[in-house]
């Protein structure tokens, strides 16, 4: 019997108290969908989504100052696709086109540079979103603007750091038992830097790679902690994240960006949960700190119960209506987003 096998006779035959396991990531969300994982273990086992999509946790209030920039005269603004689709107060970006919204679809953030430099004539607002492991490639756009001498280019910044989430989570939420820690955010900060919450909260945290083995070996290790009432950081992805991270991409995000306070969809505010330009690069902001908390969000919405692992997608009573092609919430336009994982595929149960 080999070590996945013997890991999936143990989860399979699971019989004890209810556990509830929290795949921060979303990628890890889509991974488990894909690998059939929840069908292989114990019903007793509940894998919940988190707040990993940087899509999802976008406050309302920046897709609103987003869509404003993009109906001003000689303003065109730069997005991944799926932010494109995310409704605010006057619709989405992309539901707005018809309307006057100037906007274009990058695949990655240097394509703001070139494009900002091609068009001097025309002024640019990136929307710079995401967590650590997209926070390095925003600041080499900020470095590399300021020494071309860019001045059309602006970035509008709704990075965030995963750390001060997971830690509200374990404040607030009492049902997460353990965490499974996301693989590539870690690369970034590495596994030590779940040491803290994994000492002060006493859940197990697992770093694990995106393979329906990695996966397994995760929850695995979680159980046998959590049966010997243990509680430590376990690195199960060391091919990519090593104990200290990248030290390299920590300097650049040091040297560029501040932390701040930060608005989340679905959990409200949270102290130094964001990064902002400072210092020579803050002349490239967009008003990152005025977007404010307001903004629309249909009532019958429940992404902020399925950020914080307390229902299921399913169990929205949306769900179906709301969907990736006329969505309602974020985390139903994001590859990223539960709720267009879990609609995505047909294993639906609750």
């Amino acid at each position: 019997m080999t070590a996945v096998e013997k890991a999936l006779e143990y989860l399979a035959d699971y019989d004890g108290r209810p556990i509830s396991i929290m795949e921060v990531c979303g990628t890890h969300t889509a991974a488990i969908f894909k690998s059939g994982i929840r069908g292989l273990i114990s019903g007793k086992i509940r894998l919940v989504s988190g707040p990993g999509c940087p899509v999802c946790v976008t406050a309302p209030g920046y897709i609103d100052k987003l869509l404003g920039y993009a109906m001003a005269p000689g303003c065109c603004v730069l997005s991944f696709g799926d932010m494109l689709k995310v409704p605010g107060r006057n619709g989405s970006l992309q539901s707005q086109r018809g309307e006057g919204a100037n906007f274009r679809m990058i695949y990655s953030p240097f394509q703001a540079l070139e494009l900002a430099q091609a068009e001097p004539n025309m002024e640019f607002i990136a929307a710079a979103v995401g967590f650590e492991t997209t926070a390095p490639a925003w600041a080499m756009v900020a470095d590399e603007a300021l020494k071309r001498g860019i001045h059309n280019l602006r970035l509008l910044c709704a990075i965030k750091t995963i750390l001060p989430a997971m830690e509200l989570i374990c404040q607030n939420e009492q049902g997460i038992d353990a965490f499974i820690c996301p693989g590539h955010v870690s690369a970034i900060i590495g596994a030590d830097a779940f040491l803290g919450l994994c000492s002060q909260y006493k859940k197990p945290m697992v770093v694990a790679g995106f393979e329906a083995g990695h996966i397994i070996a995760a929850v695995y290790s979680i159980m046998l902690q959590l049966k010997h009432e243990q509680a430590q950081v376990r690195n199960l992805y060391a091919e990519a994240v090593s104990s200290g991270g990248n030290i390299k991409a920590q300097e650049l995000l040091s040297r560029c960006f501040l932390p701040g306070d930060a608005d989340w969809r679905g959990l409200g505010q949270i102290a130094l949960s964001g990064l902002y330009l400072q210092g020579e690069y803050a002349a490239l902001d967009a008003g990152s700190l005025d977007v404010g908390s307001e903004g629309y969000e249909d009532p019958a919405c429940r992404c902020a119960d399925v950020i914080c692992g307390r229902i299921n997608p399913s169990q929205c009573p949306l769900f179906g209506l709301c969907s990736p092609t006329h969505p309602v919430g974020p985390c139903m336009v994001s590859e990223e987003g539960a709720c267009g994982i879990w609609y995505g595929n047909s294993e639906v149960s609750e």
